[in-house]
């Protein structure tokens, strides 16, 4: 891939079971899209993985690429600087300086749920609201916020991130970090393939929203992600349960599905990519 040409901007969304490339043009419209498993071997495993997909897409005439990468991003280096076990021997990776060398492009490096958040809030379901608190439930489960379509990163990076907080029960499977009692233990896909019981999972994430909010107050809620595609048995029980634990001033705040699916991430890293704008970039 060369910089420059007419505005197609490269994306990569790299998760603990998969990684997603896509080229993206000015309008924040996916024009082509592949992935791949994610591999074993740690951080320079991945990226080369990711490399070689972007390069089977094609596209000399891309101008940039956005990232969005799991754990918490150096805004100035576009290093990951923690991660849990979602994703082994990722921490400490050099995201961006290793793609920026492979590519020859500039690179913005984003956490991936934050890539997510970016996507939603300027071309999908958070249009229209100013603060949105982004909710990912896959292999992990994340969260992000925005504010005028721009992410809020916090003193250390980790501002909206939910996966951590204490849930009253045991998950069936660790969260990534290794305790039981976190929220991701209990909603994750893998505790609920563990567990059978989606709408049981969908519950603990509600009532875990109620008192969420009452802390950030966020004019409307983004639920994204895989396990937010299996839809109202999930979706239906976290809207039932944060109605009936939301303090009332909170009860009507818009508790929203992902327009974009897969492809927000993807919109995400390249709409910061084109602006420049995000935890990092290089050229």
């Amino acid at each position: 891939m060369t910089p420059g040409g007419p505005g197609l901007y490269a994306a990569l969304d790299i998760g603990g079971t998969k990684i997603a490339a896509g080229l993206v043009d000015g309008a924040g419209t996916v024009r082509r899209r592949a992935r791949v498993p994610t591999p074993g071997g740690g951080g320079a495993a991945v990226l080369a993985a990711a490399a070689r997909l972007l390069d089977g897409l094609g596209g000399a005439d891309v101008r940039a690429l956005g990232v969005g990468a799991p754990g918490v991003v150096d805004p100035a280096s576009g290093r990951v600087v923690s991660a849990t076990g979602v994703l082994p021997g990722w921490a400490g990776t050099p995201v961006r300086r290793i793609l920026a060398d492979r590519t020859g492009l500039p690179v913005t490096v984003v956490n991936d749920v934050r890539a997510m958040a970016v996507g939603e809030a300027r071309r999908g379901a958070a249009g229209g609201y100013r603060r949105v608190l982004h909710v990912s439930v896959g292999t992990g489960v994340g969260g992000a916020l925005t504010t005028a379509g721009h992410p809020e990163h916090g003193s250390h990076g980790t501002a909206g991130e939910i996966a951590h907080l204490l849930v009253p029960e045991r998950g069936p499977v660790p969260c990534g970090c290794g305790r039981r009692d976190h929220l991701e233990a209990v909603v994750s896909g893998p505790a609920i393939a563990a567990a059978g019981d989606a709408p049981h999972a969908g519950t603990v994430l509600g009532r875990a929203l109620a008192g969420l909010l009452a802390v950030l107050d966020p004019d409307a809620v983004v639920i994204g992600g895989g396990v937010a595609r299996i839809g109202p048995p999930f979706l239906d029980a976290v809207a039932a349960a944060f109605g009936a634990e939301a303090l009332a001033p909170l009860r009507a705040t818009p508790i929203l599905p992902s327009r974009l699916g897969a492809d927000a991430p993807l919109v995400g890293a390249a709409l910061l990519a084109m602006s420049g704008t995000s935890e990092g970039s290089a050229r």
